[in-house]
């Protein structure tokens, strides 16, 4: 198979949703790299998180490259200014986070877990869903989310987050059939994030997501 050259405005947008202007080039899905995980992030304004604020505690080491604009970097507390060119490098344990500071500015994300054999994330098909979904893709949100649950049918996120699509979608049974087999993979997760999830408002006070997450034995009053 002969190498492929894109650039990174030719790849698929996802506009990330609660995060105005901040927008996902999903890299590692584009190309189909099997090898680590691979992503970019711009911002069409000045201000939005190009890098969550998060550690890696699983191992991952992480290497981020601002390929335009420029960001300001926060690692373990300390600032760092980060033109266009800038490296930086995360082992794991780093807790680490970026802010565009011009429009424009996009950084790319680069990671594995040395030792192990890579495999892609859930989150990028969640991810995807849940943008699709934000534009009114119903159809195209519905597929990435099933497409992350034929991929790891063990994990709890897929249905958890196709639950949620459910019911911002007001399909009640197919919502509340996805948290179930949530809770049945973690059930302890379920009964954290649920109650207080505001994607599940059409159904927060149904009987069987009292249920489902825990607030009642049987399905009735919340106890």
């Amino acid at each position: 198979m002969s190498g492929r050259i894109a650039r990174i405005d030719d790849l698929d947008r996802y506009p990330i949703e609660g995060q105005s202007g901040l927008t996902w080039r999903p890299v590692r899905r584009y190309f189909d790299i099997q090898a680590f995980g691979v992503n970019a992030y711009t911002a069409a304004e000045a201000g939005p998180r190009v890098v969550e604020e998060h550690r890696e505690e699983n191992g991952h080491e992480e290497l981020y490259v601002v390929v335009s604009g420029r960001a300001r970097f926060m690692l373990d507390g300390q600032e760092h200014d980060a033109p266009a060119g800038t490296l930086v490098h995360c082992p794991p344990g780093t807790l680490r986070g970026a802010v565009a500071e011009e429009p424009g500015t996009t950084v790319l994300g680069i990671g594995a877990k040395p030792g192990e054999v890579f495999a892609p994330s859930g989150w990028e098909w969640s991810f995807a869903g849940g943008s699709l979904l934000a534009q009114g893709d119903e159809e195209g949100a519905r597929a990435e989310f099933e497409a992350g649950i034929a991929t790891y049918p063990d994990a709890w996120q897929g249905y958890y987050n196709l639950a949620c699509a459910e019911a911002r979608l007001g399909n009640r049974d197919e919502a509340l059939a996805n948290l179930r087999r949530a809770a049945e993979i973690d059930p302890e997760v379920v009964r954290k994030y649920a109650p207080e999830d505001q994607d599940f408002a059409s159904v927060i006070d149904d009987p069987e997501f009292l249920a489902i997450t825990g607030q009642t034995e049987t399905g009735g009053a919340r106890s």
